[in-house]
């Protein structure tokens, strides 16, 4: 229930505001409307005639069609009369004001998010826009929140995301993000910083994070080999060597067959399956790897590997037998 409020308050103010106006004054002369139909349902026969009347009287306009008879249902119109005239009109400098202040606020990450079971990502950056994009196309209703202090202010409308604005390594800002209820952290590298000072602000992150919440799966990026047992050490899940793999991919490219691009074809694969690590399954417990790797092309699925007695194996010898206690390492498409 909390969260469907949040997730209320946040797209009301996500609107414009002209609309976010038209709401609040319609609810107002629904509300009164209603009222007055129960006071005196003679003079006011349905809800609509109500709301009609509240909304020439709350406008001052007063056309006389609808009147309220009795003495209660004057006393109504004497306080729609005076919300028409005074409170609405004050409600819609006040909430004209408040609504400026806080899309401000919601721009400039000043805002903390209320939400649950939400992803944390770390660091404004390129990588991150290519995440925020496959997410949106690959993932429904995700909640996600970006922690980031070099941004001034990030554009709520534009992106589909609650920004917060700090240092990702301080208590204050992650309690902001809300981390003690998030499920996931990714905490990307920052580029403007040396590689040795980069890892060191992701360690940092990763070690507040997983102080705050032992629970969270945490996805850090480390640049140089020597720190990706400081990164495990701190409390990372999993750790992306960017840099190994840049250059794993540049060598590829530099010594590729003709006609054949690495990069472009990993990047499409990427783009559109994923990979997925599952228990053998029982009827397959026993079996080849090769019957097991037919199996799963009926199922337009790829049998890449598995994992057995702690060692990963890629495209393993043909007719290795699968055990119970074994992982298969399977490539599938990703779905819409």
């Amino acid at each position: 229930m909390k969260v469907h409020l949040h997730q209320a308050i946040q797209w009301y103010f996500r609107t414009p505001v002209f609309l976010r106006l038209f709401l609040t004054v319609a609810f107002f002369m629904i509300f009164f409307g209603a009222v007055i139909h129960w006071v005196e349902p003679d003079a006011f026969p349905t809800i609509f005639d109500g709301i009609w009347w509240a909304v020439i009287t709350g406008s001052t306009v007063g056309y006389g069609d609808y009147v309220p008879l009795s003495t209660f249902g004057r006393v109504i119109g004497i306080f729609l009369i005076i919300a028409g005239g005074g409170l609405v009109t004050f409600y819609m400098a006040t909430v004209s004001a408040s609504t400026v202040k806080y899309e401000r606020n919601l721009s400039e990450g000043k805002v903390d998010y209320r939400g649950s079971n939400h992803i944390i990502i770390v660091g404004w950056n390129e990588r991150t826009k290519q995440l925020l994009n496959m997410i949106t196309d690959y993932v429904d209703e995700e909640n996600i929140v970006l922690i980031d202090k070099s941004l001034d202010q990030l554009g709520y409308q534009e992106y589909k995301l609650h920004y917060v604005n700090g240092d990702a390594s301080e208590d204050k800002t992650l309690k902001k993000a809300s981390i003690s209820d998030a499920r996931c952290m990714i905490i990307t590298s920052d580029p403007s910083k040396e590689e040795h000072q980069a890892d060191q602000i992701s360690i940092l992150t990763t070690v507040a994070a997983r102080g705050m919440n032992p629970d969270l799966f945490i996805i850090t990026e480390i640049l140089l080999k020597n720190q990706v047992t400081n990164a495990r050490r701190a409390g990372a899940d999993t750790v992306i060597r960017s840099n190994d793999f840049m250059s794993t991919l540049f060598f590829h490219e530099l010594y590729r067959e003709a006609h054949i691009k690495p990069f472009d074809t990993l990047v499409a694969q990427l783009s559109s399956q994923q990979y997925k690590q599952i228990t053998v399954p029982d009827e397959m417990v026993g079996e080849t790897f090769k019957y097991c790797a037919l199996s799963f092309l009926e199922q337009e699925e790829l049998l890449l590997g598995m994992e057995q007695n702690g060692e990963l194996y890629i495209n393993p010898p043909s007719q290795s037998i699968l055990k119970k206690e074994d992982h298969l390492i399977v490539l599938s498409n990703l779905s819409e």
